[in-house]
């Protein structure tokens, strides 16, 4: 599914980045999850193009949905009809944090084929960003899983500035104390 998914993507011309809990996995502790994330930059010609690169008899794509998530800036989902996967692809939203997330996008090699993926950095702030919103502790764990492995490897600087800049100390103090990060080791 993943792998139809990007080269429908590419086929298309659609910049994207995998996020969400695929990301999470790749960046941190791996846990299962029935969906795959995709934040995409497309335009309304993109999105009639992707519609007709996913065929009818192997997915369900509501292209109008589609058109109506560029419009409004949120996401869509594709469904794969004989997996049951669902894609949630999400539009790419304008503010600072998410043009700067998508610009700092790199390639990895997942599943067996190149993809471009979010930095651990970036899979953090969105998923402390979802904690705020939804009051996931599935999310402040999956930020857990990214520090312990990651650690001393991720930019603090950088984590800093997201963190306060979209007020989401709260969540990263509960990530990184179920991390067992000490206070000063983390972005605050």
């Amino acid at each position: 599914m993943v792998r139809r998914i990007v080269e429908a993507l590419n086929h298309v011309h659609i910049p994207y980045m995998l996020t969400g809990s695929f990301a999470s996995s790749f960046h941190g502790a791996p846990r299962s999850s029935n969906d795959v994330d995709f934040v995409i930059a497309a335009t309304a010609d993109q999105l009639r193009e992707l519609r007709n690169a996913l065929p009818e008899s192997d997915y369900y794509f509501d292209l109008d949905d589609a058109l109506e998530g560029l419009r409004l800036k949120r996401q869509f989902n594709v469904i794969d009809l004989r997996e049951g996967w669902k894609v949630d692809l999400i539009i790419r939203k304008s503010r600072p944090f998410s043009r700067t997330e998508f610009d700092r996008r790199f390639q990895i090699e997942a599943i067996g084929i190149p993809m471009f993926c979010a930095t651990a950095e970036d899979v953090i702030v969105s998923k402390l960003e979802w904690a705020k919103l939804s009051g996931s502790e599935r999310q402040i764990e999956d930020v857990a899983g990214i520090l312990r492995v990651q650690g001393e490897k991720l930019d603090h600087s950088y984590l800093q500035h997201w963190v306060h800049e979209l007020d989401v100390g709260l969540e990263w103090n509960r990530a990184a104390e179920s991390a067992g990060f000490l206070k000063n080791e983390g972005p605050n």
